[in-house]
């Protein structure tokens, strides 16, 4: 299909230099990180990135000779040593491409159909990021409320992560604030005509992302840093008119974003009948996939059975009733027991304050069984018979590898914390700060 674009005079050098290497840099950047933006790729994904799993590590020992092997690729973690060498990896190639391109093709002087077709691309790769993580914080399922064993462990323990996974779960508001900015940027941006305004609030928004990345080392600092980037380069051509509007004192008008001219009617009715069906599949899809996410874990999901912060009246182990001494590394002090039916789990917290482990909680109420795995190691497993001889209060009786153990329980109230019960005050006569 042959388009043509609304005609322009030639580019300086360092336009079409630049035009090259970010062409070149963000094609790998987006064949290597897909990021879920077109449905249905991430089998194809994980078929064509299998060679590059050894390409990676092969030049992390033999060409940067690093002191590990790599042996650990992108998981929930962003920011691996695999990921950085990928990173480095495209920007040679970016270099190179752009070297050989800039040489077979030195008497072109524009590119308007390839930007066209880069700033397309671009903006549908932000704007989908944009929307999965906005509506991910609009629905409370990236940053939830604190669990109940969170609420229980001192801020010192806590990593910068966590803390501000904490301090985001913790209102609702606030979520509802950042995911409509990321919504609203991400919206914007599918519209060539609002690109610039979705730009422009979408480099605001990752940066302030960024920046909570960089800061609370939060495992995502590639992929924020790329949204910044892309987002500033869909800007670049309003960047003088921008400045002039911020700074200046002169009237300015912002350049529109290129457009395709389609030879006939039929085409241009085809072509924004197709992104009219990709956007309404894309939002189909991800609202199908939100409301079943919503049901298996976050803030709206049901929480699992006996739910609570189980305080330890009396621990008996082996017929020996264990005094609460804080030097004692077996006894336990609080049970937790959290999660929804699809993802229930449990936390044992020693007398020293710190969690023990958290493990897999199975209920099988017909029998009035409890079991309960670590995570860590299966063999770390205890089977109990339980009771609830009042509706405050538990019994475990069963056993732990070969030491029999009884165990008394009382339910503490976790909505009596303070970060809980506080809420919001219009009036505060004195700050509380604690």
């Amino acid at each position: 299909m042959e388009q043509t674009l609304t005609p322009v005079v030639g580019w300086s050098l360092p336009k079409r230099l630049s035009f090259r290497f970010f062409f070149v840099f963000f094609v790998f950047y987006i064949f290597f990180n897909p990021n879920g933006v077109i449905p249905f790729t991430d089998s194809i994904f994980g078929w064509y990135i299998q060679p590059f799993h050894h390409l990676i590590p092969w030049i992390g020992h033999h060409v940067l000779h690093l002191s590990h092997p790599i042996t650990v690729f992108t998981n929930g973690s962003g920011d691996t040593t695999y990921d950085f060498v990928m990173l480095l990896f495209i920007l040679a190639l970016a270099v190179v491409g752009c070297g050989i391109w800039s040489w077979s093709d030195r008497r072109a002087d524009a590119y308007p159909t390839l930007y066209y077709w880069l700033t397309f691309f671009l903006r549908y790769y932000v704007a989908v990021t944009m929307l999965s993580y906005g509506l991910y914080k609009v629905i409370k399922l990236q940053f939830p409320f604190p669990g109940l064993s969170t609420l229980l462990e001192p801020y010192g323990k806590s990593s910068p992560m966590g803390l501000a996974w904490n301090f985001m779960g913790y209102s609702s508001g606030y979520n509802y604030f950042a995911g409509f900015a990321e919504v609203t940027a991400g919206a914007l941006l599918l519209f060539r005509r609002t690109m610039v305004a979705g730009a422009l609030l979408a480099f605001v928004v990752c940066a302030n992302v960024m920046a909570m990345n960089y800061c609370f080392d939060i495992p995502v600092k590639l992929l924020s840093t790329m949204l910044v980037i892309m987002s500033l380069y869909l800007l670049s051509d309003n960047f003088t008119p921008v400045a002039g509007f911020l700074f200046g004192k002169k009237q300015v008008a912002l350049r529109p974003a290129p457009s395709p001219r389609l030879p006939n009617r039929r085409l241009r009715i085809l072509w924004v009948a197709g992104k009219s069906l990709f956007i309404g599949f894309l939002a189909i899809s991800s609202g199908i996939g939100l409301v079943e996410a919503r049901s298996s874990y976050g803030d709206a999901a049901p929480h699992t059975a006996y739910r609570g912060i189980y305080e330890v009246k009396t621990f008996v182990r082996n017929r020996d009733t264990l005094p609460p001494l804080l030097t004692d590394t077996f006894r336990w002090k609080q049970l937790v027991i959290d999660g929804s039916p699809a993802y229930p789990f449990a936390a044992i917290r020693g007398m020293g304050d710190s969690t023990r482990g958290y493990y897999s909680f199975r209920l099988d109420t017909a029998h009035h069984r409890l079991i309960l795995t670590s995570y860590r190691d299966s063999t770390d497993r205890y089977s109990f018979h339980y009771l609830f001889p009042k509706e405050d209060s538990l019994v475990l009786s069963g056993a732990s590898k070969k030491d029999s153990l009884g165990i008394a329980l009382k339910l503490y109230d976790w909505k009596n914390f303070l970060l809980v019960r506080r809420g919001f005050h219009w009036i505060n006569e004195f700050p509380m700060n604690r």
